[in-house]
């Protein structure tokens, strides 16, 4: 497992990316939230009230790094993430610029 420190507006949060096999698992946590790569069940977190977006790459198929979830375009968003003002389309630093 990875973990790196990632610069947001006015925070830092923590980005994690954990190999499995030939993918990876890449998310970025803040204090509010967090958004991740498509393996994330965003529904599920929304179960627990924890606001949480996923995101599609931009490039290739795939989030493989903390880069390529910053700037991939979500995909989709719970309810308790859309409250905050997330929407489909938006980019992932946009996103976590909102947790």
């Amino acid at each position: 497992m990875i973990h790196t420190k990632v610069q947001m507006a006015g925070k830092q949060a923590d980005g994690y990316v954990i190999t499995l096999g030939k993918v990876n698992l890449v998310n970025v946590v803040t204090d509010v939230g967090m958004v991740g790569c498509e393996a994330f069940d965003v529904a599920a977190l929304n179960n627990f009230g924890y606001p949480a977006a996923r995101v599609k790459p931009t490039r290739g198929s795939s989030i493989a790094t903390i880069d390529d979830l910053l700037d991939g375009v979500i995909k989709d968003a719970n309810s308790a993430a859309t409250r905050l003002g997330i929407k489909v389309g938006m980019s992932g630093k946009e996103t976590l610029d909102l947790l």
